[in-house]
């Protein structure tokens, strides 16, 4: 890594996200390991009071708002206390890209964080990536900014880090540099588990009829309203999909999704010889958060671990994509390549927030979707500007499209 630890035993850690669940999950892991982990800078997007409470207790060295008025009033608020407050995305660059910081815990929502987090990658970081958006929009050119940066990639969605888990200590070090090879050591493909959601055994023609509020009653995990409508459709596994491919270097047919509704298997890796390797764990995120702050060591997240007697049962099925049309589209997206994904990504961002605000039906998101992938003229992004232009093409069509379909 270009960066080197503060000292021998401590961290610097930035945590893009520092208001949501991830990053609320990270500063309890944070409180567990006090003595190995510092705060140096706290970001939100809107939630301005819990920032300052943040803020607060934690006294780190910046606090950055997206808001330029609201980085106004939190200066205000936090007169006296020796904190710098920075705004907009130049502030999230700036503070995923400080000497003085060792890991960036990537957990902003969507594409909004991927600035961000090629920011951080950029400056050699320890890359501690909970946005997979940011992988799902940029493939290959952002595993192209690990490599080229010596920066180090540590996965924290639950799935990918029970992967990493999962493969030989050779191959993490080769992982978190930004190369991968399954074939090299013998892996025959990666398994993906998910919940299924809340919607996993509902009647077909009542989706339609299915609210917000439902669609974010997630049965094992607390988790924020866009994630938890993904998970609802299962999208959030049609992104890990992608962002598998580029993570694991992992082609289409190594990747296999299986339905596991009690979310203690977070996924597993089947070697050629037939062996399967799974990670298991309660459905926490400190877990996946405590292993890549301390990786290759590990360090206490205040999660119990699985008592065995008092699990009533594994069990495991087939996606159906009839009821989970968002698993079929992801993965001709990845079949497609180019800019498929990014508009994917942008597409989904505009269809949920719509469902969210009772714009349009939950079973209209796939179908804004596929919509916006329909009238695609991008086909490739060869940079990071092609991908912003593409994203933002997606956004403007996506929403064009929610207003059709939700009238």
């Amino acid at each position: 890594m270009a960066n080197s630890m503060t000292s021998p035993t401590q961290q610097s850690i930035s945590i893009l996200g520092s208001t949501g669940s991830i990053g609320e999950s990270t500063l309890s892991v944070i409180d567990a390991n006090q003595d190995s982990c510092k705060v140096v800078a706290l970001t939100a997007n809107t939630n301005r009071q819990k920032l300052y409470q943040q803020c607060l207790q934690y006294q780190p060295r910046y606090a950055v708002m997206k808001d330029a008025d609201e980085a106004l009033l939190l200066a205000k608020q936090l007169q006296g206390h020796n904190i710098e407050v920075l705004a907009g995305d130049e502030g999230l660059e700036a503070v995923a890209a400080l000497d003085e910081v060792d890991s960036v815990m990537c957990a902003i929502v969507g594409g909004a964080g991927l600035g961000s987090t090629l920011s951080a990658a950029r400056a050699g970081k320890k890359v501690l990536l909970a946005n997979k958006e940011a992988l799902v929009m940029s493939g290959a050119l952002f595993m192209d900014e690990i490599q080229q940066n010596n920066a180090m990639l540590v996965p924290i969605d639950s799935e990918h880090n029970a992967i990493f888990q999962c493969l030989p200590t050779e191959q993490g070090q080769s992982l978190i540099q930004g190369r991968c090879s399954l074939k090299d050591l013998g892996i025959e493909k990666i398994l993906l588990t998910g919940s299924g959601g809340p919607f996993r055994e509902t009647a077909l023609n009542k989706l339609a009829s299915m609210t917000p509020d439902q669609a974010c009653a997630h049965p094992n995990w607390s988790m924020g309203r866009k994630i938890s409508v993904d998970s609802a459709t299962m999208m959030n596994k049609g992104l890990e999909y992608i962002e598998a491919h580029w993570m694991f270097s992992a082609a289409v047919e190594q990747i296999e999704i299986i339905v596991h509704p009690q979310s203690v298997v977070h996924s597993m890796v089947h070697y050629k010889d037939g062996s399967v390797l799974a990670q298991l764990g309660l459905p926490d995120m400190r877990t996946p958060i405590a292993h890549g702050l301390a990786y290759p060591n590990r360090i206490e997240s205040r999660v119990k671990g699985v008592n065995f007697t008092e699990l009533a049962a594994l069990t495991f099925e087939a996606p159906d994509e009839i009821r989970f049309p968002c698993l079929r589209i992801a993965r001709e997206v990845l079949q497609a390549g180019g800019a498929a994904s990014t508009v994917l990504n942008a597409a989904n961002e505009v269809a949920v927030e719509a469902f969210l605000g009772g714009q349009i039906k939950f079973t209209d998101i796939a179908a804004v979707i596929e919509l916006t992938l329909s009238k695609m003229t991008i086909t490739e992004v060869e940079s990071i500007k092609a991908v912003i232009e593409a994203d933002a093409w997606a956004r403007q069509n996506a929403k064009q499209n929610t207003m059709k379909i939700g009238h």
